[in-house]
């Protein structure tokens, strides 16, 4: 008897999250096909005219309340963000989020829905994270009766300058929409197959902080290089030198990253000249790391500066840029817990892993405030084709990477899991 009422208790749970995951199987062929669209016309941070007001579009159709135009960046230009809101009566409000630009990457897959925008390509997958944004969205609004609260969708523009959240928020975010109780949002990888998850605990992406440099010395002739201060040189020593941060400077226990990613000087092979410019990106999961590193980076410019004789008026001027610099993507814990058992449940317990943190960086976390106000959590979105990742596996050789040129995701699956993962979790979180 006791089994017979565990087995009754369970069955309508079981009938409820059946027909939730028969909405999203319908719309899959719809999303897909959204999601072509978005892969083959993409575009970069700043300029993602298309992209917002196709999905403005799609969520009025939805039943949202629709906002476009939404940020600020710091010269002054308007953004284009969207936010969208559906009220279903008293309860928690809810942000989701999604990205919406592409790289400045010329594509190289061969993919019959391809980029047709020269120099552009979604490397990165924000076409996936949108197909999954919008499918979430409609299978949320058809099943109104299942939650209570607002939910409240964000299209942000500029992730990879990672600007735009800065800039929504800047334009007054949460006074003009109402403050969430939580954030959610996920990235896809290939590292996990289409059709699975990964939850992280904790960091789950690194901090990031991107500082400007310039090495200045007192150019001359390049037939007299003892009446010059050679920045050129020195910018050598420096980088050189800059490898030392991390592998002598910094625990070994605490992972981070000093890149220098662009270096410009000179402009003739007999020309010294006055200065060169670097950019440099430094990543850590502590904050304490990111001291430090910065620390180090203007003490070791300095002290090249001053064994090379650089006069103090010439000394290196070191800048961190703030605007495109990003707090650790924190999975709050508790939630994170809370939310793995509500994906179990949906995809299966053997469909939801336990993710790695990456060094790799976000601007997500700034929704969560300064000092993480609001818990916040992203999910790992497997994006792989199995066979693929399983030969991968095999053969050692690493699958192509976001950002890459040959970056292809297995879309329908990835999609299907995506607006379940997504739906499972707003559901939870906002459940009559």
């Amino acid at each position: 008897m006791r089994a017979f009422v565990l087995l009754l208790a369970f069955l309508p749970v079981a009938a409820a999250a059946d027909d939730f995951r028969a909405t999203v199987d319908s719309d899959t062929p719809a999303l897909f096909a959204t999601y072509k669209d978005l892969h083959a016309h993409p575009e970069i941070s700043q300029h993602e005219e298309r992209t917002s007001a196709l999905l403005a579009e799609a969520l009025r159709k939805a039943g949202f309340t629709v906002t476009e135009h939404v940020g600020k960046y710091p010269d002054g230009r308007a953004a284009l963000g969207v936010v969208a809101v559906l009220r279903n009566g008293a309860g928690p409000t809810v942000l989701l989020r999604t990205d919406m630009d592409a790289l400045p990457v010329e594509e190289k897959t061969g993919l019959p829905y391809a980029s047709q925008t020269a120099g552009a390509m979604h490397a990165c997958g924000h076409d996936l994270h949108m197909a999954c944004f919008l499918g979430t969205a409609r299978t949320l609004a058809a099943i109104k009766d299942r939650w209570h609260g607002t939910l409240m969708l964000i299209g942000q523009p500029s992730e990879e300058r990672v600007n735009g959240a800065r800039a929504i928020l800047g334009d007054r975010l949460y006074e003009r929409f109402g403050r969430p109780d939580y954030c959610i949002a996920q990235h896809d990888t290939p590292e996990i197959a289409a059709g699975e998850v990964g939850v992280v605990a904790g960091p789950m992406l690194s901090g990031a902080s991107t500082v400007d440099v310039t090495i200045r010395g007192v150019g001359g002739h390049g037939a007299h290089p003892e009446a010059t201060k050679d920045p050129i040189v020195m910018a050598a020593q420096f980088v050189l030198a800059l490898q030392t941060i991390v592998s002598r400077q910094t625990a070994p226990q605490e992972p981070a990253v000093v890149t220098v990613g662009s270096i410009h000087g000179g402009t003739r092979p007999n020309i010294i000249p006055d200065e060169v410019k670097l950019e440099i990106s430094t990543r850590a999961f502590s904050e304490e790391v990111r001291r430090n590193t910065l620390a180090a980076i203007e003490r070791t410019a300095r002290g090249v500066a001053l064994a090379a004789g650089v006069p103090e008026d010439r000394a290196p001027i070191v800048q961190v840029n703030q605007a495109e610099s990003v707090p650790v993507t924190y999975n709050d814990p508790a939630l994170a817990a809370r939310l793995k058992d509500a994906l179990r449940a949906t995809l299966g317990s053997q469909n939801v892993l336990d993710g790695k943190a990456a060094m790799v960086s976000e601007d997500f976390g700034l929704f969560g405030l300064e000092g993480r106000q609001i818990p916040c959590f992203m999910l790992w979105l497997g994006a792989a084709g199995p066979d693929k990742l399983k030969e991968s596996v095999r053969t050692g050789q690493a699958l192509p990477s976001l950002h890459s040129s040959l970056f292809a995701p297995l879309p329908e699956p990835a999609i299907r899991a995506g607006v379940i993962a997504m739906t499972s979790a707003v559901l939870d979180l906002m459940a009559k």
